[in-house]
């Protein structure tokens, strides 16, 4: 009941003066709305980069020109290396004893049209037939294509939800042809919606056999990935050995040099993701705290300015029987509520702006508890650390010295 009692009063000091209560709320509203959206987009873009690279597998690795290069050196030094050949992955399927299937893709970037609608720059993916066996790949409507289509490079696609919005909005695309870079290909599946990753729409994609990718697009650049699918999570590392072996086997690599290729597994991309991320998150969550530093500073200037103005109202509690530890709960609840005030309004607006945010770059970025939770506790700390020494000033004052306060 006292305490009740209490927390009224600290409402009603609080609305005497509202503009000065505002101003206050102001650097607390700002620091929590940055750090819950800036938490709550790096949560998104990781679960998004997790739930894409889920896809591979416990159990898969792609082998690549490139690799995963640390440093702008290595990376132009992969530049260099020879491309791989399709006749590895067979390769790699009839020398690695411990690798169950391989797929092949190779991508690169085209515009899809039908009848007098069309979508630059999607990206388009030639991909073997076991790809679905090694990738999650779900399919929405119809079906993928088979292992004949892909002998007979047959011009047939399964098409990304962005392309089937785009293009065959209220029809049914499946049967109807569309053209590639001008090609006809006729469209036999839809892929189940993916989202997106650092702005990259993964459903503008048209997926298609190979060999028919081989055939209608070989003169342009393109990248090729093979992907290897190990009999077991246990003997992935066995399969990695044995796979890099024949690679250098085939490549022709000296015992004395590194790989002229890269082996990639989800756990290893996952991992350096969140070692540049981890940076990132402390950098922006410290920037962001600064205005909540001067948030809690505010606090502490206002309750200072707030205890000097009510010196004598202190005083007449303290001679009527107010207790030291009454006065100190005054004032710290009013600094909470300011700081859990601005805190709740900060969180609101922090998911507004995840909501702005997530039309802008097509990311799920809705705040998590976690992200909620740290909002809250920072603020409530805020107010906590930044409010006990005004309260502690105020509940240390003399009855008399404060009666007697001109």
């Amino acid at each position: 009941m006292i305490l009740w009692e209490i927390f009224k009063m600290s409402v009603g000091a609080l609305k005497v003066n509202r503009l000065r209560a505002f101003l206050t709320l102001l650097g607390v509203i700002i620091g929590v709305s940055s750090v819950i959206t800036i938490i709550s987009a790096l949560e998104g873009l990781s679960q998004s980069i997790r739930d894409e690279l889920n896809q591979l597998g416990p159990s898969t690795f792609i082998v690549n020109r490139i690799g995963m290069p640390m440093s702008e050196e290595e990376f132009f030094k992969a530049l260099k290396r020879r491309p791989l050949k399709y006749e590895y992955a067979d390769a790699i399927l009839d020398g690695c004893k411990d690798c169950e299937k391989t797929a092949v893709e190779s991508t690169t970037r085209g515009e899809i049209k039908y009848r007098n609608k069309k979508l630059r720059r999607a990206r388009l993916e030639g991909i073997t037939s076991s790809y679905i066996d090694i990738i999650n790949t779900e399919i929405a409507q119809g079906r993928f294509h088979t292992i004949d289509e892909d002998h007979t490079r047959s011009r047939v696609a399964l098409i990304g939800s962005t392309i089937q919005e785009e293009l065959f909005s209220g029809i049914d695309p499946i049967g109807k042809a569309i053209k590639i870079n001008n090609i006809k290909y006729r469209v036999i599946g839809i892929a189940k919606k993916q989202g997106a990753t650092f702005d990259e729409d993964a459903d503008k994609v048209v997926k298609i056999p190979h060999s028919a990718f081989v055939k209608d697009f070989v003169s342009r650049r393109f990248g090729m990935a093979i992907y290897v699918k190990a009999k077991s999570v246990e003997l992935l590392p066995d399969a990695m050995d044995q796979a890099r072996v024949v690679l250098r086997a085939y490549r022709h690599v000296p015992y004395n040099k590194d790989d002229d290729f890269g082996i990639i597994t989800a756990d290893a991309i996952m991992a350096i993701i969140n070692d540049v991320t981890r940076y990132i998150r402390f950098g922006l969550i410290g920037v962001s705290s600064i205005a909540l530093v001067v948030g809690g500073i505010i606090i502490m200037n206002i309750m200072m300015v707030s205890v000097t103005e009510r010196t004598r109202e202190i005083g007449i509690r303290k001679s009527v029987g107010a207790r030291q530890k009454d006065v100190l709960l005054q004032f710290l609840y009013e600094s909470l509520l300011l700081s859990l005030g601005g805190g709740i309004i900060g969180i609101a607006i922090g998911v507004i702006l995840g909501d702005v945010l997530i039309n802008l770059i097509k990311m799920d970025m809705t705040p998590s508890i976690f992200a909620i939770a740290v909002g809250l506790a920072i603020s409530t700390g805020t107010g906590l650390f930044f409010g006990i020494y005004p309260a502690m000033k105020a509940a240390r004052m003399q009855p008399v010295k404060a009666l007697s306060y001109e």
